[in-house]
């Protein structure tokens, strides 16, 4: 059989891709290795149930407050108007998907990806089947590689790959204690503190019975499982249940390239699309799934090379701004314990909690409050030139 796309990974980029590219009548192979599961806090915005029809049963906890931590103890409770945020538990949310994907037609198979090989015949994917322990090859027309972060396709076949600066993300997921001060089945806790990571942030998030305990950092050195043992510590959940332990890194910038010209695109975390500053990833990831299918369905029906740019082009015509500016708070705000206080104490502001979630919850920089851009642009001046306390709420 000659598919017309093979797609390599099926976390929920790759799985989003396959399931678009069967739906609309192309013969899809979906290739994953099957029984990894990705640190990951689990946080899912309302755009994304509504755009991919996540059922309800999915999801594991429904959030309505994120409390912000600083490096002294400040906490600052930001509640979630209007609705709420999902969490979903990524054991069953990518088998799901990729379940998903296979009712819709996709081939699925199990098995570590090797190599393209092309000849006469056109393009070939190798790869490992699980069960067998045999090379198998897949001949196809076009390539997806949603083969995640440090994607082994994006190494080998997309020039200047290797470039793309990560997160080394931990997290421990534990069964989750009764509610009290400290932990709140429907609140999602990020802690800014250089003790726990000195550039990134750690997290608790509900999932329900279980809940995320994680952090990341870029710094090489970092004791990343001591630092989730002084986070639980603090949190009061050492004395939990571990149920598992994962560790993976998280890129933080899209590369400048998607695609080799010829016959492969790259989707998700292969292609860097991890919002700078809040590390989401499930959102744009299966977004680039779908960018990455549209290009591919494109070059599929007029043979136009350039066709493939399309993926990183419509990708970052939506969400470009956005990562700009988490890029840049990122920048501003998690260099120093210093900062990361007043980065606190900012959201404080009424305006900045509302403005925050209603980019977060529809994922679009709101542009219909200008007044509100305008404050919000010289308190953040104010609280970086130190104008302002960081003491004052």
């Amino acid at each position: 059989m000659k598919y017309d796309v093979v797609v390599v990974g099926g976390g929920p980029s790759g799985a989003t891709a396959a399931e678009d590219l069967v739906r609309s009548g192309h013969k899809v192979a979906l290739l994953d290795r099957a029984g990894r599961i990705k640190p990951c806090g689990g946080a899912i915005p309302p755009r994304l149930i509504r755009d991919f029809f996540i059922p309800d049963d999915q999801i594991v906890a429904k959030i309505t407050t994120a409390r912000m931590i600083s490096p002294t103890g400040r906490r600052v409770d930001i509640p979630i108007e209007g609705g709420y945020v999902g969490m979903v538990d990524r054991e069953h949310f990518d088998e799901f998907l990729r379940n998903r994907a296979a009712e819709a037609g996709a081939h699925r198979l199990t098995g570590t990806f090797l190599r393209i090989e092309r000849d006469a015949d056109g393009s070939h994917v190798i790869y490992r089947d699980k069960a067998s322990g045999e090379e198998m090859r897949l001949a196809t027309r076009m390539i997806i590689g949603a083969d995640g972060a440090r994607s082994n396709i994006a190494r080998d076949y997309i020039p200047g790959a290797s470039k793309i600066p990560y997160v080394i993300a931990y997290h421990e997921i534990v069964e989750a204690p009764a509610a009290s001060d400290l932990y709140d089945p429907v609140r999602c806790d990020v802690i800014y503190d250089g003790a726990i990571s000195p550039d990134f942030y750690g997290w608790v998030f509900p999932h329900g019975k279980q809940a995320s305990i994680g952090m990341g950092t870029m710094v090489d050195g970092v004791d990343l499982k001591d630092a989730t043992a002084r986070l639980r510590a603090q949190s009061g959940l050492t004395d939990c249940k571990t149920i598992r332990r994962e560790g993976a890194p998280i890129p933080l910038k899209p590369l400048d390239r998607w695609d080799n010209g010829r016959d492969i695109v790259l989707a998700g975390d292969a292609a860097g699309v991890v919002a700078p500053s809040s590390g989401e990833g499930i959102f744009y990831a299966m977004v680039g799934g779908r960018v990455a299918a549209t290009a591919v369905a494109a070059k599929l029906k007029t043979g136009r090379i350039k066709d493939l740019q399309l993926a990183r082009k419509l990708f970052l015509r939506d969400h470009g701004s956005v990562f700009r500016v988490l890029g840049a708070m990122q920048n501003a705000y998690y260099r120093s314990d210093m900062r990361r206080e007043r980065f606190v104490s900012l959201c404080h502001d009424v305006d900045v909690q509302k403005l925050t979630f209603e980019a977060y919850m529809n994922k679009e920089l709101v542009k219909a409050r200008p007044m509100a851009h305008i404050k919000i642009g010289i308190k953040n001046l104010a609280h970086l030139t130190g104008l302002v306390s960081a003491e004052r709420i």
